[in-house]
């Protein structure tokens, strides 16, 4: 008993040690103990394993909206596959209309302030005073031979037991009926994302309809059911299955929605069938198919008939769809290898003149630079619509804002966030649609994703915009924030608060930007971007995956990289301490005993040695140097010329640089030198520079040419967050940094 007393006070005594003295967190530590394990689903190179699974969820639904009352009716068969290993006892259905209850949980939780001479509209949205009954109806819940199934709604979950467990590879099939009313989105927005919006003008309205049916969740490998409750910062997370969608609205309505129409013959004119085809061999111009005088006609006659349009998408993880009689509908065809996607616009003479020059062409280049980076775009179509607001994306259509002045004019401002984006929102095709990510936890890796291709487009495609958004430079004021309510980009989407925009968007992106021009180069870079889409389309990526994925392409180590930007508030900021000036000595040579002639007081210096110079008006420090002693070479017979050593570096200029990173997150440098002679010269220097010291480096560097002037970043490439103590000499009248300012 004494001797297991004494192992146990030992092992006490060890645990009680390791855990005063934690684990050393160095920034270049590897990211294995924070990634999961890899497994057959999931392998470690980051591709798919060679079990990974996913489930399937097919949908055949019917939906009407009733264009007097504002309300969607809709019934819905559902075909469940499950490809799980494992039997399930209860599947979860999403209800994201259910925020808009009276009782959710983001109304419950929202917080909200009043204050004196408060407008109206905003009082009422913080109270909830808009006379407005949001929420799922749900009518019925049944099995595929009409016996109703038992469910529970929790918040925006609804659980449903199943009569027997469903064992793998086997199938289940029930329906839901159910109703809402439809939300205006001037007055309440916050209904998934979806809704409609009435112009008092002509008394008509647009719908774009989003979350508007009840959808299944996500079960995986990585967490099983992704029931996570839909409170609006975090977006959706969705299974693949296949559409077939009949939509019912007034005959005078123009309907765009995910997917193929397949019933043009019955709900278009022979004429706008005609123009329709003519759009499918048009590459160079879009082709109307609804003209404004058109639509302007079918506002004030305001049809009481019905029509049903029936539309199938294959391979989707959603459907939408926007509806109207006032669109505008022009479309033109995009040559992307052996494919030819429609790319197609829906607008009301509201948005006419811009849209009707901007918006398919800017599908058209949303879809060939993403085609080109990431993957073929594989879908039929690619429809813009345009609403008030900013943007949203779904399967092959999404809702678009900015719009003209009443008198038709814009600025360039207008134009330039209009053009962003649709290019942003149509890209969304490719992240999440089809590199389908789980938006309701990591919202970077559809939107940073996203947002560093957006860049990308524009930086190609409109050389002449404005844009520095999703740019190391534009997240600058981001980065030196305050840490105290600052969340990394790894944290969840809902608790982001005022970090989820920069986080979710901005920060991703511009990390990717310099991953690609300064960390890896654009060749390397798209080659390892371009795996991970193509590895991953259709299928379920986790972060792992494209971390893992990204160096497995490349042959480059990034955990220091994910670590700083991916897991860590830290930000750059690095400061050329100091710069020494050097050079050799000249000596004279012994030809006999070939040894250095040197004297005393050779390595004499100018003024106070340890006083740090400013500038280079002192002029280089000469220095003397010596034969290398026996006693340097240990075992080694041979030596090495050191006369020939000095005769390289004689007349060469010799700088020591000091740098310190102040900010935390190490980086890339690079070095500007700028030469008596006006010339300069470019070097740049890994990361791993930082690896055995993190705080502070010196490097030397031999120029040919005297230096007059050093900047590190002097393109703004890295996200510094103050450039000011990046210069040497350190105050000149005017440098680099305020020219580039001055610029801007």
């Amino acid at each position: 008993m004494k001797n297991i007393l004494i192992v146990l006070l030992i092992l006490c005594s060890q645990i009680l040690l390791a855990q005063e003295q934690p684990k050393w967190q160095g920034k270049f530590e590897q990211l294995d103990q924070m990634l999961p394990t890899p497994n057959t689903y999931r392998s470690s190179s980051g591709a798919p394993g060679p079990a990974y699974w996913q489930q399937q969820a097919d949908y055949e639904i019917n939906v009407e909206i009733n264009d007097e009352t504002q309300v969607l009716t809709g019934s819905e068969k559902i075909t469940y596959i499950n490809n799980a290993p494992e039997p399930l006892k209860f599947l979860w259905v999403q209800l994201e209309q259910n925020i808009a209850a009276d009782k959710s949980m983001t109304r419950q939780t929202s917080g909200g302030s009043i204050r004196d001479s408060i407008p109206a509209k905003f009082l009422a949205t913080t109270v909830g005073a808009y006379n407005y009954k949001g929420g799922f109806s749900i009518k019925a819940v049944k099995d595929a031979a009409g016996k109703d199934l038992t469910y529970f709604i929790n918040y925006t979950m609804m659980r449903i037991d199943l009569p027997a467990p469903m064992k793998t590879g086997e199938k289940f099939t029930f329906s839901i009926d159910w109703s809402y009313n439809i939300n205006d989105r001037m007055m309440v927005s916050s209904t998934g994302r979806g809704g409609m919006e009435y112009f008092p003008e002509d008394n008509n309205y647009i719908y774009t309809m989003a979350q508007w049916f009840p959808r299944m969740c996500v079960f995986d490998d990585y967490e099983g059911w992704q029931n996570k409750q839909f409170l609006g910062a975090g977006e959706f997370t969705l299974t693949f299955g296949n559409y077939r969608v009949k939509i019912t609205v007034p005959s005078d309505h123009i309907v765009g929605a995910s997917g193929n129409l397949l019933n043009a013959k019955d709900v278009l004119t022979k004429e706008q069938q005609d123009r329709l085809e003519q759009a499918r061999k048009s590459f160079d111009k879009q082709v109307w198919i609804v003209t404004q005088e058109e639509a302007a006609k079918k506002e004030k006659e305001k049809s009481k008939k019905k029509s049903t349009w029936e539309f199938y998408a294959e391979n989707v993880r959603d459907f939408a769809f926007a509806t109207s009689r006032k669109f505008i509908w022009d479309a033109m065809a995009v040559k992307i290898h052996d494919k030819t996607p429609l790319a197609q616009s829906l607008y009301s003479k509201e948005a006419v003149p811009l849209w009707s020059k901007e918006s398919t062409l800017a599908v058209k280049n949303a879809l060939e630079v993403y085609s080109q980076r990431t993957l073929d775009y594989p879908y039929p179509t690619a429809y813009s619509v345009n609403w008030v607001g900013g943007g949203m994306e779904y399967p092959m259509i999404s809702f678009n804002g900015r719009r003209p002045k009443k008198d038709g004019t814009y600025d360039q401002r207008t134009l330039e966030r209009m053009v962003a984006v649709i290019v942003h929102e149509v890209g969304h095709n490719f992240f999440p649609m089809i590199v389908n990510s789980d938006e309701r936890q990591t919202t970077w890796m559809d939107e940073g994703l996203n947002s560093f291709l957006e860049k990308e487009t524009i930086r190609e495609r409109y050389p002449n915009f404005d844009y520095s958004s999703n740019t190391p430079k534009g997240i600058v004021n981001f980065m030196k924030g305050d840490k105290s309510i600052m969340r990394p980009v790894m944290a969840s989407s809902d608790n982001q608060g005022s970090s989820f925009g920069p986080n979710g968007y901005n920060k991703p992106a511009a990390a990717l930007t310099l991953l690609r021009e300064t960390v890896m180069g654009p060749e390397l870079f798209d080659k390892a971007f371009k795996e991970y889409a193509t590895r991953w389309a259709f299928k379920h990526p986790k972060p792992a995956d494209f971390f893992r994925t990204m160096e497995d392409a490349s042959a480059v180590d990034l955990d220091w990289f994910w670590r700083g930007w991916f897991y860590t508030t830290d930000n750059v900021d690095l400061t050329l301490d100091e710069v020494k000036w050097f050079k050799v000595k000249s000596s004279q040579v012994d030809p006999e005993k070939k040894n250095v002639k040197t004297k005393e007081g050779d390595l004499a210096s100018k003024g106070d040695k340890n006083a740090k110079a400013s500038d280079f008006s002192q002029g280089a420090k000469e220095i003397s140097v010596l034969n290398t002693p026996d006693a340097a070479y240990g075992d080694f017979r041979a030596r090495i010329d050191d006369n020939a050593v000095r005769g390289k570096l004689e007349g060469k200029n010799l700088y020591e640089i000091t740098l310190k990173n102040s900010g935390g997150l190490v980086s890339p440098v690079i070095i500007e030198w700028t030469f008596k002679d006006g010339t300069k010269e470019l070097d740049r220097i890994p990361a791993e520079i930082w690896r055995l010291n993190e705080t502070e480096v010196k490097k030397v560097f031999v120029k040919d040419k005297e230096v007059v002037n050093v900047v590190i970043d002097p393109n703004l490439e890295t996200a510094d967050v103050n450039v000011s103590d990046n210069v040497f000499p350190k105050k000149p009248a005017e440098n680099k940094f305020d020219q580039l300012k001055k610029g801007n």
